[in-house]
């Protein structure tokens, strides 16, 4: 019998990106959270997080990030990364993978941005 696969949204830049969750604890949690407007900053020049500073979520570091990942940093922050990070020594917990990158780095644009989940 195969897992249900569920997806959510987010609206930055009057732009509307669909994600596809991954099966993880920390991809259910964060669902659990949602809907949420949540003022993102930039960091590095290729991501946007958000740092939950009152909860936590299950975290199973294990992967890299490339372009179009929505990750969970430690096990409070939420990661959505534009561009792929060039040799990173950190790993993330998969949320999920945002299913059509197009626009992306335009609707986040460079600075800090409202993002708003569903």
């Amino acid at each position: 019998c195969a897992l249900p696969i569920y997806f959510i949204r987010f609206t930055a830049g009057g732009r509307t990106f669909k994600v596809e969750l991954a099966d993880t604890p920390a991809a259910r949690a964060f669902r659990k959270v949602l809907p949420a407007k949540l003022p993102m900053l930039e960091l590095n020049g290729n991501e946007k997080y958000f740092h939950f500073r009152d909860r936590t979520f299950p975290a199973a570091p294990a992967v890299h990030a490339k372009a179009g990942d929505v990750m969970l940093y430690q096990d409070d922050y939420v990661v959505i990364f534009y561009m792929t990070p060039e040799n990173s020594p950190y790993t993330y917990t998969r949320i999920g993978r945002i299913t059509d990158t197009k626009d992306l780095i335009r609707a986040l644009g460079s600075g800090n941005v409202d993002v708003s989940w569903e």
